[in-house]
């Protein structure tokens, strides 16, 4: 079942972003007076089909929703009436080309703005401050100085509203020079500033995999605990064998008291080592012992039990820890145009450090994450799905810009080369960009299909 949902709001999320992306360059096409032949949303076989306009323009929904095309007039594809050559995409002024194939992008951009723009405007902003929870013991955190109960004010220098600022912030200075100055204030009032230096640069690759960032540096924020019960225990597997069943909460294990996101890290450092699991049942509490089967993950041996921990779905923090503003209609257009160029932005410095070889291509997410991701979201609800629209817009825009020539952004490198020395690329140049774009898409689509695979046995 979470295969099929996953799928459906995957094609969704898919169709109605590439639906937007080729509306950008449809629209603009159209008012510079270009000749539509196409509109499709899908590749392939078409579903549905309808010719409207005085261009006898096709309307398209085709069987595979991964993309889309706007298919214009170009007398490179076949011939093309005298008295229409002028409506032919090349034999339209560079500029209005560029301008055309910039639309795309525009339109992706502008989406996840007004998206944003809606959601603020409605019901204000929500962010849980960013206060330090646990500091592991000689961690970078802790040798800064870092203690539990410190709220973070700002970092390298910038304000932070929430914890989300402050993440974003960490992997930006992680993936750059590895130093980090963040301004806290201590649970009694006093403010100081605290420098979190990691000058390994591949220790701060590392910390650039999505989960290794807060875990590498040796802190995490304050959270609510929330009691360790478990879920679906597999049969015939540790727990199981040592009597813990569904609907148990883990209070201690080896005489530690935890919550629910303890109970994974913790049995996943003891692989083949009995751990004592202190468990309540009802009203009843007890003690099992419990050997956790050795697995690997990333060639290392870790320590798994066979059971699921139900998670944090749904716990509330209590007010103290909250932070809401309400904004109107102006407030709300600034807050979403920022949050949309700092997002592109970190995106676009995080895609040139991985190519620098100072981010981790881990990080690359291909179709099966990303329909994961959008099922995930629109199980957490409406707000949750809109704001998971707005990252894949946000990087469909950035990353259709990357001088690719497949790309719009190669496409766009072709359109200022001939402009600037007053005639078009030869066919063979043309032919080779569109191979080696091709090439690079292919390359990065097999790593991110590869990440997306070991994602699936972790």
């Amino acid at each position: 079942m979470n295969i099929v949902w996953y799928a459906l709001w995957f094609i969704v999320a898919v169709s109605l972003l590439v639906t937007v992306h080729e509306f950008g360059h449809y629209w603009v096409a159209r008012r510079f007076g270009f000749k539509i032949l196409r509109f499709s949303v899908g590749f392939g076989k078409p579903l549905y089909k309808r010719i409207a306009g005085p261009d006898r323009t096709e309307y398209v929904i085709a069987a595979l929703p991964l993309g889309g095309y706007v298919k214009m007039l170009d007398e490179r594809e076949g011939p093309v009436e005298p008295h229409e050559l002028s409506r032919s995409f090349t034999r339209k002024p560079p500029w209005q080309r560029i301008v055309v194939l910039l639309a795309g992008p525009a339109f992706n951009f502008a989406f996840a703005i007004v998206v944003l723009w809606g959601m603020a405007w409605a019901q204000g902003t929500d962010e849980i401050k960013p206060v330090v929870g646990e500091v592991t013991q000689s961690s970078v955190a802790a040798r800064a100085g870092l203690r539990s109960g410190d709220e973070i004010l700002a970092v390298n220098g910038n304000r932070v509203a929430g914890t989300s600022q402050v993440v974003f912030g960490l992997l930006d200075a992680m993936s750059s020079d590895g130093e980090v100055a963040l301004a806290v204030r201590s649970e009694g009032g006093d403010t100081r500033v605290t420098t979190l230096a990691v000058p390994d640069a591949q220790e701060r690759r590392k910390l650039t995999e999505a989960p290794e960032l807060m875990k590498g540096l040796g802190f995490r924020f304050w959270e609510p605990f929330v009691p360790a019960q478990l879920g679906e225990v597999k049969a015939g597997g540790p727990a199981d064998l040592a009597g813990l069943k569904s609907g148990d909460v883990i209070l201690e294990i080896d005489g530690k008291t935890v919550s629910v996101r303890d109970v994974v890290p913790a049995i996943a450092a003891r692989p083949g080592v009995p751990v004592l699991i202190h468990y309540r049942r009802g009203t009843i509490e007890n003690n099992v012992r419990v050997t956790p089967a050795a697995d690997t993950e990333n060639g290392r041996p870790v320590g798994r039990i066979q059971v699921l921990v139900k998670g944090l779905a749904g716990v509330a923090y209590p007010d103290s820890m909250r932070i809401h503003t309400d904004l109107g209609p102006v407030g709300s257009l600034q807050y979403a145009a920022v949050q949309a160029w700092d997002m592109t932005a970190l995106q676009a410095r995080l895609v040139w450090r991985m190519l620098r070889g100072n981010v981790s291509f881990k990080n690359l997410s291909g179709p099966l994450s990303i329909a994961e991701f959008a099922g995930e979201s629109a199980t957490d609800g409406v707000a949750s799905f809109l704001g998971f629209l707005v990252l894949i817009s946000l990087s469909l825009g950035f990353l259709n810009l990357l001088p690719i020539p497949i790309l719009d952004g190669g496409q766009i490198v072709f359109q200022l080369v001939e402009w600037l020395k007053g005639a078009p690329l030869s066919e063979r140049a043309q032919m080779l960009g569109q191979q080696v774009g091709i090439a690079l898409l292919v390359l990065l689509m097999g790593v991110a299909m590869f990440n997306d695979i070991v994602r699936q046995f972790h």
